[in-house]
């Protein structure tokens, strides 16, 4: 099971926000039991964990969306095959994505919600490679949502977006969206918001500790930089600091898990280590990529596998992350192992926003504009960014 390599990562066995939860039961019934909830991004790895955890405390009705109409599929599937899980009356699921015309159309011609949760988030750094997949990370992470917020045609009890640790000091344009998208959410005033800034969701689809499992399932040698340390959170405990926060955070509100620095990260290449003794292997460490790749077969019929760990070198990596920065106040009070960040509009220059977001819309179609162009608009929403430009990046590596 998922949860058994889960543990390798996070040092954990069960949620660390499990006494949280059962602290703040009652609340949340009170918050979930009759109202409507919509999820966007419901079939992502943390978009499923967080419909799971909605529905046991019974909605009176949800809405699922997400672009990925397979994955929404099995979502359902799941749902409704779970003997702990009830799917209320009223359950709609759409395969359509967040800024498309049937999205608004679907929140402005339904009943309202109560509260919206949006997961929908391009979350790699890698998609910040070249101008195309730049251009769709921002309007993922920054565009949709503000325009699906000032359009929408009521207010809601609650609107939750998720975040990243990648936005505090970010070195990467990735976070920078994220460290936008928060000021964006600050900016309005129309609807009440919180959000939580994640570590990274182990295993989760598209993550490299999720590659490992796939080169190994395929026969193919590991790869990963062992100088990049992270912090690592579960499936199950991303699903239940949504949870908290969405559904419990006051105005502004930014939850994260009160992980310390020093000494609960961890390297990929430690994990990858301690996935392949699990399974039977010694990581057998090879100079190259090259090398990696030749001789496979007769190393893992040696119970060795070829790994090559190298130094990062690629654009918008940091060596480590953290979740909020030196001028932000913090609340460890409230919860047992949540951190709040207590978030105000003070400070945040709407002007600077609205120009910010007409240089993004206009510059979709721009074929002069350049990606040093988006780091300097950047750079003047979100000062503490520190991009560098490498000229390489992670689809160049194996």
């Amino acid at each position: 099971m998922l949860s058994d390599y889960e543990s390798l990562v996070t040092n954990r066995t069960g949620s660390m926000f499990d006494e949280d939860v059962r602290d703040n039961l009652q609340p949340l019934k009170e918050r979930i039991c009759n109202s409507r909830v919509a999820i966007i991004g419901a079939a992502g790895s943390i978009g499923f964990s967080v419909v799971k955890n909605i529905l046991r405390f019974k909605p009176a009705g949800m809405a699922l969306i997400d672009i990925s109409e397979n994955n929404l599929v099995e979502v359902v599937r799941d749902c409704r095959s779970s003997s702990d899980l009830i799917v209320p009356d009223e359950f709609t699921v759409l395969p359509v994505g967040l800024g498309s015309t049937e999205f608004l159309r679907f929140f402005n011609e339904s009943k309202p919600f109560d509260y919206i949760l949006n997961l929908s988030a391009i979350k790699h750094v890698r998609s910040e490679k070249n101008i195309y997949c730049l251009i769709r990370m921002i309007d993922t992470n920054v565009n949709y949502m503000a325009e699906f917020l000032d359009k929408l045609g009521y207010g809601v009890k609650k609107f939750f977006s998720v975040s990243s640790d990648k936005a505090v000091n970010p070195a990467s344009l990735m976070g920078a969206s994220k460290m936008v998208m928060e000021k964006i959410l600050l900016n309005q005033n129309k609807h009440p918001f919180s959000t939580a800034r994640f570590a990274n969701v182990a295993f989760s689809d598209g993550s490299l500790p999720f590659a490992f499992l796939k080169r190994i399932e395929k026969r193919q040698p590991i790869s990963s930089p062992r100088d990049v340390r992270r912090f690592f959170i579960s499936h199950a405990e991303a699903g239940h600091i949504c949870l908290l926060s969405s559904m419990l955070g006051e105005n502004g509100d930014v939850y994260f898990p009160a992980l310390k620095q020093g000494s609960d990260e961890k390297t990929f290449s430690e994990i990858a280590v301690k996935l392949l003794e699990k399974l039977g292997y010694e990581a057998y460490e090879c100079s190259s990529e090259q090398e990696a790749r030749q001789d496979v077969e007769a190393l893992i019929a040696k119970k060795k596998w070829p790994c090559f760990f190298f130094d990062s070198d690629t654009t918008g990596e940091k060596d480590y992350e953290e979740f909020y920065g030196v001028d932000e106040l913090v609340d460890f009070d409230k919860y047992k192992n949540i951190g709040v960040i207590k978030q105000t509009s003070d400070g945040v220059n709407g002007e600077a926003l609205d120009a910010f977001l007409r240089f993004v819309k206009d510059a979709k179609s721009n074929s002069g504009i350049k990606k040093s162009d988006y780091v300097k608009e950047f750079e003047k929403i979100v000062p503490t960014l520190t991009h560098v430009e490498t000229g390489k990046n992670l689809d160049q590596k194996m």
